[in-house]
């Protein structure tokens, strides 16, 4: 089969920053029309490969050609007028603008002058249905969830006639069912000569929609294949420079034990059914369940950060009150949100700041904070989980999505809670990094810590997990044992309250 003409070259791309290397003489070429998917572990290079072919970053060294010509962008907007568009990880959204306004919001129709609303709400209707959305186009963005979020940027992406459209972990947030929609697009963007650059850690999704797959490591190209030449181990390998027996380890050895932490008849505005559970010392607990289930909202209300209309909740047999997240801190319940960069982090302060901000009485003397002391305590997790920066000063914004999630596990290990609730732990992480944070749960599974994992990847939780309970449409709807688990079995229950609302309506209208 002979080569597609290449849209983008790159030759010696070179981009240092102080005491960093983060490419390092980089070639690529991308063909016209292909769907090239760029992988690597955090920190490989791709986000500021990405900067540069969209203008944010300038390389030191190197050349670019784009569609034949020479190619440098020096601000986004060059990139756009160019057709080169990134819909990224990190959503880029004005939350108290509608969805139609967001979408539309760089070319707004007008009409004598003002915005033709009309218009604007016909050609948002026409992108929404192509994402699979069923939402108004003059919803404020601000009420939507995290996964409608995501297909807003990807609507926002279609709005414009791109010739490369960049995504960077696009299914992250995503149900199954969406990520055939997006699949679907990307088919029909193909087919019109539009070359997708596709990032995911999802490394199956390769497979799926990808041509050719180049794997970064260390700044540096470690090679480009067809994808129908290689398999998910060959890609793992050169990722990390050396195969992994185990995807997703689970320690025989750690048997939950005593009840830690129980919660009865709780309720809260997207939960109205009743729902009762129980986490075990030493247990990893599972929750699974589609992407506006319900999950999420339930432990928010568990941890205080949403208000719940009933029930109780018990630590160690004891009944406690928690009415915002201060109570649960002070009761040793900690929440490790699904959106780390808005609710998990104080991105634009120091790595050191954001660890030690959950317990600042550790690190103050006479009510005065010890400077020297938050950072000899944040310096001993840093090194302890591996997490990767210049130094502790350095803003937690210029880590890499992996590092960052993990500056989120130590402040709340330095808390030292005794139950902790992470939501999409792993979210946009590479395959190295994930194993690493798997180890980091059993080490405090091991210390008898109560863990609660809520997970859109379902393999992950079956791989990793005592105990699941299945969550749909605010309802939990099952709970099954490690010896029992199955992934038909879950996802039916995980569908279940969807099929019988379905089952109602029909019957009422009679159809």
């Amino acid at each position: 089969m002979s080569k597609k003409p290449s849209i983008l070259e790159l030759r010696a791309i070179t981009k240092t920053f102080p005491g960093v290397v983060a490419l390092d003489s980089v070639d690529l070429d991308i063909e016209e029309g292909e769907v090239h998917v760029l992988v690597g572990e955090n920190g490989a290079g791709k986000s500021s490969l990405i900067k540069i072919l969209c203008g944010i970053y300038y390389p030191d060294k190197g050349e670019i050609t784009y569609a034949g010509s020479i190619y440098h962008p020096r601000s986004p907007t060059d990139a756009l007028k160019a057709g080169i568009r990134v819909v990224y990880q990190e959503f880029n959204l004005l939350s108290y603008l509608s969805v139609a306004e967001n979408i539309f919001f760089e070319k707004l129709p007008q009409k004598a002058g003002l915005v033709d609303y009309r218009l604007l709400y016909e050609k948002t209707n026409r992108l929404l249905e192509m994402v699979g959305l069923d939402i108004s186009p003059k919803m404020p963005v601000e009420l939507l969830g995290v996964a409608q979020m995501q297909l807003i940027e990807i609507a926002k992406a279609l709005s414009s006639q791109s010739r490369v459209l960049i995504l960077d972990e696009p299914t992250a947030t995503l149900t199954s069912r969406e990520i055939d929609t997006l699949f679907e697009i990307i088919a029909r963007l193909k087919a019109a000569k539009v070359t997708i650059v596709y990032i995911s850690h999802r490394l199956q999704e390769i497979f799926e929609i990808g041509d050719r797959v180049t794997v970064l490591r260390n700044g540096a190209k470690v090679g480009t294949r067809s994808t129908g030449d290689v398999s998910i181990p060959d890609i793992v390998s050169m990722m990390v420079g050396k195969s992994m027996e185990e995807e997703y380890p689970f320690d025989e050895n750690v048997k939950p034990r005593e009840v830690m932490f129980e919660v009865k008849g709780l309720t809260c505005s997207a939960n109205p059914h009743p729902m009762s559970f129980s986490v075990h010392k030493g247990e990893l607990l599972g929750i699974a369940g589609l992407v506006g289930s319900g999950r999420t909202e339930a432990m928010r209300a568990v941890f205080g950060a949403d208000p719940k209309t009933s029930g109780k909740v018990y630590l160690k047999d004891n009944e406690i009150a928690i009415r915002n997240p201060r109570d649960a801190v002070g009761n040793g319940i900690c929440l490790l949100t699904e959106d780390r960069k808005d609710q998990g982090l104080i991105s634009d302060m120091p790595c050191y700041v954001n660890i030690t901000i959950t317990d600042l009485a550790q690190v103050s003397r006479y009510g005065l904070l010890e400077n020297a002391a938050e950072k000899s305590a944040s310096k001993k997790l840093v090194d302890d989980l591996g997490i990767k920066m210049s130094s502790i000063d350095q803003w937690v914004s210029n880590l890499s999505g992996g590092n960052q999630q993990k500056v989120v596990l130590a402040k709340w290990l330095f808390r030292d809670a005794d139950v902790l609730i992470f939501d999409e732990p792993t979210r946009g992480i590479d395959v190295g990094a994930k194993y690493e944070i798997y180890l980091l749960l059993w080490k405090l599974a091991k210390l008898g810590k109560a863990i609660i994992i809520v997970s859109s990847d379902l393999p992950e939780i079956l791989g990793i997990c005592h105990r699941i309970l299945v969550f749909s449409n605010g309802k939990i709807t099952g709970e099954v044992d490690r010896r029992e688990f199955d992934q038909e079995k879950i996802l039916s229950m995980a569908y279940q309250e969807y099929i019988k609302t379905i089952d109602d309506e029909q019957r009422v209208s009679g159809s």
